[in-house]
């Protein structure tokens, strides 16, 4: 079987690969960068965000270089924003430790900030042609029907026998091109739902079709219970500027710029005396309210609500009055970012 499964592999990736820039290109940091991306995010998605890093950070030490904020705002919209600020940590260590050049070792890999096992076996394979075999969701997917495996996957005993798996199955001989092949075809020949196994080249090999289980795999435990939220956003206007916080790391959108929040157990418009408490402001009149905005994110739901108020200048020491101009600079979350795109920042009037 092993044989077998190199060799169409092989085939198959030969007439139907996608033609993408790390691939042309596979140099370490382009490799590094491309995985990182695309960790949370679809390939078609990512692109356009790995064409901009690369050509606003062409290299490591560029992108060590440049300020977080500016790595956020670029980052923009791809959402799990920890990946944006390990990226910068982890290419801070690569200029320290490794005097700006990226480890080859497999452990050296490893050690830098954000890159777990399947990130170091994809750069050091890719990159390097080293022979580490790597597991993500495609090739969980493609192992666990070829070998009929019905346990769920996100167990840590059926990952570790995947990944048992996934290295008897590694060609030593061309680690780069297998690897590649694997996530290819999880990609775009064994996907989740409904796969044309007629015009499979492992059908006759894969235990899971021959025993009629392929739309039952992967098992996965049930999803984590989503959670809804409710935020309530304050634009508070001070004349040409407006005041703006910046979030911390321990939540969603770490790092991110936002207006003045208030979360609470309810989207209940709030009053202005609950606002001027809440945020040690003074309100001078509220503009227009917007209500109930929905966000949609992974494992949770945001309502918001968006209050256009005019404020005397005094504010909180951990507000910034920014001037509107210089808005589009910050790092705004997608939500907010949306709103804006819909709304007069100052009237809150819709845009038409």
């Amino acid at each position: 079987m092993v044989k077998v499964v190199r060799k169409e592999l092989r085939n198959w990736y030969a007439l139907h690969q996608r033609t993408l820039p790390w691939r042309s290109h596979p140099e370490p940091y382009r490799v590094w960068l491309s995985e990182v991306i695309l960790q949370q995010t679809r390939v078609d998605q990512g692109l356009s965000y790995f064409n901009k890093f690369v050509e606003t950070y062409p290299t490591i030490s560029t992108l060590a270089a440049a300020p977080l904020d500016d790595i956020l705002k670029l980052w923009q919209g791809l959402g799990y924003y920890s990946r944006a600020r390990n990226l910068h940590f982890a290419a801070n260590q690569v200029m320290e430790k490794h005097q700006g050049i990226f480890p080859s070792r497999y452990e050296d890999i490893l050690g830098l900030k954000g890159v777990g096992s399947y990130t170091a076996a994809a750069i050091s394979s890719i990159a390097y042609n080293q022979p580490k075999a790597v597991v993500d969701g495609n090739v969980t997917r493609v192992i666990a029907r070829l070998f009929d495996i019905t346990a769920s996957v996100n167990q840590s005993t059926t990952l570790s026998q995947i990944q048992d798996l996934a290295d008897a199955l590694m060609d030593r001989e061309h680690p780069s091109l297998h690897n590649q092949s694997m996530m290819e075809f999880g990609a775009l020949q064994c996907v989740p739902k409904n796969p044309n196994c007629e015009v499979c080249p492992m059908s006759d090999v894969c235990q899971a079709r021959e025993k009629n289980h392929v739309s039952l795999i992967p098992l996965k435990d049930k999803k984590t219970k989503r959670r809804s939220r409710y935020f309530h956003y304050v634009l508070a206007q001070y004349g040409d500027k407006i005041a703006l916080s910046q979030r911390g790391t321990d939540d969603i959108w770490g790092g991110l710029f936002e207006f003045p929040l208030i979360e609470n157990d309810s989207i209940d418009v709030l009053p202005p005396l609950h606002i001027e408490k809440a945020l040690s402001i003074s309100i001078k009149r509220i503009v227009k309210i917007n209500s109930e905005r929905k966000h949609v994110l992974s494992h949770q739901d945001i309502f918001a609500n968006f209050y256009h108020a005019e404020i005397d200048g005094a504010i909180d020491d951990k507000l910034n009055l920014v001037a509107w101009a210089d808005l589009h600079t910050f790092a705004l979350p997608r939500l907010i970012d949306r709103y804006l795109e819909n709304h007069d920042p100052i009237s809150g009037e819709k845009r038409h």
